[in-house]
Formats: C-alpha cells, sequence, structure tokens
C-alpha cells in the first residue's frame, strides 16, 4: 500500500519484448497469415507465443475484426467440443437454453489461435481439419452448417512431428496448419537478456511508479536461465513491484530466491530462431504421412489430401 492507502497495481499487461530476428519473423508471417497461409508457433512454455499471436492479429489486415485466443490443453474434453463448434439448445444435457455458437464462429473475419493445439484430441483434429478445408461450421445437436472465415495461428510446446509417428497427431491435420513456421526461441537464448529485462520492467509500470533495479540486480536476473522463460521473468518482476516502496531501488537482497533450471534444462543454449521454409514442410509432412501409413503411399496420399502421384513426384525430386 502506498502512503495514501491506496494499493500500486502491478497488473499492466507488459508490452512484447521482441528482438530483431523476431521482428523480422513477425513481419513474415504477417504477410503469410495476409494471404490466408497458415502460422505454426513453436517453442517452449513461457516463450511469448500467444503475445506474437496478438502481434500479428494487430499487424495484419484483420486487426478490426476479433482475435480468438483458445487454449486446447486448458479446456476439458468433455467440452472442448461444445466451447469450438457451438451447438444447438437441448443438444445435450446442461446445455444452455438459447445454445452456443461456439469459438470458431466468434473468430469469423478475424484471428483464430489455437495454443497448444498438440495437445487437442484426436477425434476434434478431424473436425478442425474438415472446418479447415469446407471453411464451414456445423454445431453439435444438428442444424445447417455455417460459412466462417478466419486466419490461424496455431501454437504447441510439443514436437508435432514426433507426434505425428507416434499417431497422437494427425499428419493431415500438420500438413494443413504447418505451411509456415515461427520458432520463439528461450529466454536464456536472447545475446543481451540485460536489455530484455530492462525494457519488460519498465513496461510493467515500474519505472512510473518511481522503482529502479540497480546494476547488481539487473546482472542476478540477466544471468539466470529463466526455464520458464518471459512467463516467469514477469511473475518474479510483478512481485518485486508489488512488494516494492514507491521510489525504492531494487537491490539483490530484495531478489526473491530463484529455483534451479530442471535437470535436462539447457541453460546455456543458444540456438537462434528460424522460420521453416514452406517447400521443408510440405517435405516433412509428406515423410510423416508415409512414416504414420506405414510405408502405403496411397493412404499417405490420402492423408494429405493430394494424388498418389503428387507424393510420389515430390519425394522423388528430393531423394
Amino acid at each position: 500500500a502506498t502512503a495514501s492507502g491506496t494499493v500500486r497495481r502491478a497488473t499492466r499487461t507488459p508490452a512484447p519484448v521482441l528482438d530483431g530476428n523476431i521482428l523480422e519473423c513477425l513481419r513474415r508471417a504477417t504477410r503469410l497469415l495476409d494471404a490466408d497461409i497458415p502460422v505454426l508457433l513453436h517453442g517452449e512454455t513461457g516463450t511469448g507465443k500467444e503475445v506474437f499471436a496478438r502481434e500479428l492479429h494487430k499487424l495484419g489486415s484483420r486487426r478490426h475484426a476479433p482475435f480468438v485466443a483458445i487454449n486446447c490443453a486448458a479446456l476439458p474434453e468433455s467440452l472442448i467440443e461444445s466451447e469450438l463448434f457451438g451447438y444447438l439448445p437441448g443438444a445435450f444435457t446442461g446445455a444452455r437454453r438459447e445454445g452456443s455458437p461456439g469459438l470458431l464462429r466468434e473468430a469469423d473475419g478475424g484471428v483464430l489461435f489455437l495454443d497448444e493445439i498438440g495437445d487437442m484430441p484426436l477425434p476434434l483434429q478431424s473436425r478442425l481439419l474438415r472446418v479447415l478445408q469446407e471453411r464451414e461450421v456445423a454445431a453439435l445437436g444438428g442444424g445447417r452448417a455455417t460459412p466462417v472465415d478466419f486466419a490461424l495461428v496455431a501454437a504447441s510446446h510439443r514436437d508435432l512431428r514426433a507426434a505425428v509417428e507416434s499417431q497422437t497427431f494427425r499428419a493431415d491435420l500438420y500438413y494443413r496448419i504447418a505451411q509456415a513456421g515461427v520458432h520463439l526461441p528461450p529466454l536464456r537464448a536472447y545475446a543481451d537478456l540485460r536489455d530484455v529485462v530492462a525494457k519488460l520492467w519498465d513496461s510493467l509500470g515500474a519505472d512510473a511508479a518511481g522503482l529502479r533495479l540497480d546494476a547488481r540486480s539487473l546482472d542476478v536476473l540477466a544471468t539466470y536461465s529463466w526455464p520458464g522463460n518471459f512467463r516467469q521473468l514477469t511473475g518474479v518482476l510483478r512481485t518485486l513491484i508489488a512488494l516494492a516502496d514507491p521510489g525504492a531501488t531494487i537491490v539483490p537482497s530484495m531478489l526473491p530466491e530463484l529455483p534451479r533450471a530442471p535437470a535436462g534444462h539447457a541453460s546455456d543454449a543458444r540456438t537462434a530462431p528460424t522460420e521453416a521454409t514452406l517447400d521443408a514442410l510440405e517435405l516433412q509432412a509428406m515423410r510423416d504421412a508415409l512414416a504414420a501409413s506405414k510405408g502405403n503411399t496411397s493412404e499417405a496420399a490420402r492423408r494429405l489430401g493430394i494424388s498418389r502421384s503428387t507424393l510420389y513426384r515430390r519425394l522423388r525430386t528430393d531423394a
């Protein structure tokens, strides 16, 4: 609490902190999304996939239409179908009397962000693929399908190609959503983490509250590996802002204890963000489909929605 007895809020939404490589990926991804090419974001948990997706929406041609974000891992499996596709009145026990349009229809005209799409149950993957192919949504309980038009951004921290090989993710859906890929690097891979911490600190309103990070505290925060990435760093900075007295300078003794990184966490990784090319993604999707079909080219072509001759020609060209 401040001297006036009011509580200083530390809940300002932080501005995105994007370095030059990520900004270039953002520009390219915006052009692809405006061309109705789905964008797949991948990276560790907490690396800012939803922030990146919201920036895509803000910069794109659909900026004045809705942005609908759905966390596929957060919705209970028993509810995700009705939440996504909507339902008619009386479609099932407990349904609202007036029914529900569903989140896919709410995204009509705008951008649909499917976070953690790798956690979507297989039966729903089939229904989603049908929506993406036919551009219409049929609500639970019957009735006429409704046309929809949205740009798609999907995200996952899982290796979706490995999920295709293990048959926990459909190869044809992967082929549909992975036409353009953007890798968001972990915080520990940023070249200037001090600058990232300082910018995030200011964007959370610390400077406006007269709070300062001294150089030693900034060094501590900039040398930690941040296994939880931006989500973890933002939480720590919010805590410091909430607990500090007005006008305080944050010294190392005021910092919370930072937990050790989990076993196997590559704290010294220096991987740069990369953007997969369309050709490479197409080829990988074809290989994944062929593997999932146990070498049956007819089945692989059916999964991908292409002719068997096209599949043969593309794989033979790369050989």
